[in-house]
């Protein structure tokens, strides 16, 4: 599939990146409130005060994966057991936050509570959220993967708008360098490890919630160095500097995504911060696009272990990697 051609389709489509058989009313099916909230306003755009939006968001506790991982939540708000939250992964408190974001599951006072102890027990003095309840475990790919969660379910609380600008600060101060992102023995200080894209996208995806025009000016720094190591190494294969060589993952396109990283996720998170008309993302389309099957769906390559729930069989057709790769090329293609 040329890159001309799905460019084409994609206007065809509604900027859906489509060329082949559409998707969207496999998607919009009443069967998985999940992905026909998502399908609705991230592809249909439909505003939150839709009826049938507020519909399908108002199914997604009562279903299927949301409603298992709420199952085993603890009446004060934590799972497993209280404390930082991060092990085990991914049974652990932050994990399910992060994932009820991605199902696009609404607010209510049990995601009030899982917010409210992850920022009592995982957020540092200084504003970063860690792993292992010191500094040497507050990773970037951490920081934002839970802020965009937070932000995505709608808690509020000052406290997140002052991470925000810590997780800010430190790409300025120190890149995207992960300590974890070095040969063996890992080094103490995280800025002594190579940069990680990983971290950037988790990092990008955060700060894509917050409007430019609202952005502080540390802020819009660091949504600058991502883009910047983003476009450092080849966006399509992934090759970036790493203590054990590109991820096999990258070219796995997977849900729900923990701390790990694929193409679809640094298209998408390109594409928010206003970069999705960079010539060079042209190869990483194609390959997007390629994985699309007959029926105009994107399989499940990869799917974290040991979950509450069960989001699908990998190897089969996944309505949210459909969703994830309709959004990433929707990004692409819509302003061209």
């Amino acid at each position: 599939m040329g890159y001309a051609a799905g460019l084409a389709g994609a206007q065809g489509r509604g900027d859906r990146g489509v060329t082949g058989p559409d998707p969207l009313p496999w998607l919009l099916e009443a069967a998985n409130p999940s992905a026909r909230y998502l399908a609705l306003t991230d592809l249909l755009e439909r505003p939150a005060d839709d009826r049938e939006v507020i519909a399908a968001r108002a199914a997604i506790p009562g279903w299927g994966p949301a409603q298992a991982i709420l199952d085993a939540q603890w009446p004060k708000g934590y799972w497993m057991h209280p404390g930082v939250g991060y092990s085990p992964k991914y049974k652990a408190t932050v994990w399910q936050v992060i994932f009820l974001a991605a199902l696009g599951t609404p607010r209510t006072k049990t995601i009030d509570q899982a917010c409210a102890h992850v920022l009592e027990h995982s957020r540092l003095p200084d504003g970063r959220f860690t792993a292992h309840k010191t500094a040497k475990g507050a990773v970037v790919c951490l920081n934002g993967n839970l802020l965009r969660a937070m932000l995505q379910l709608g808690y509020q609380d000052p406290r997140l708008e002052e991470s925000l600008e810590v997780l800010a600060d430190t790409v300025a101060r120190n890149g995207f360098r992960c300590r974890f992102n070095a040969p063996s023995p890992k080094p103490a200080r995280m800025d002594e490890g190579l940069p990680c894209a990983w971290g950037a996208i988790k990092a990008m995806g955060a700060f894509a919630r917050v409007p430019e025009e609202r952005r502080s000016p540390v802020v819009q720094a660091a949504v600058t160095a991502g883009i910047s190591l983003l476009f450092s190494a080849d966006l399509q294969s992934g090759g970036y500097p790493t203590a054990t060589g590109p991820s096999p993952l990258w070219h796995k396109f997977g849900f729900p995504l923990g701390y790990t990283s694929d193409l679809v996720e640094a298209l998408e998170v390109l594409g928010h911060v206003g970069a999705n008309q960079d010539p060079r993302l042209a190869a990483a389309v194609e390959t997007v696009q390629s994985k699309q099957d007959a029926a105009g769906r994107w399989l499940l390559d990869y799917s974290p272990g040991n979950t509450w729930a069960d989001f699908g069989r990998v190897g089969q057709p996944s309505k949210w990697v459909t969703l994830r790769a309709l959004r990433s090329l929707r990004q692409y293609t819509a302003r061209a």
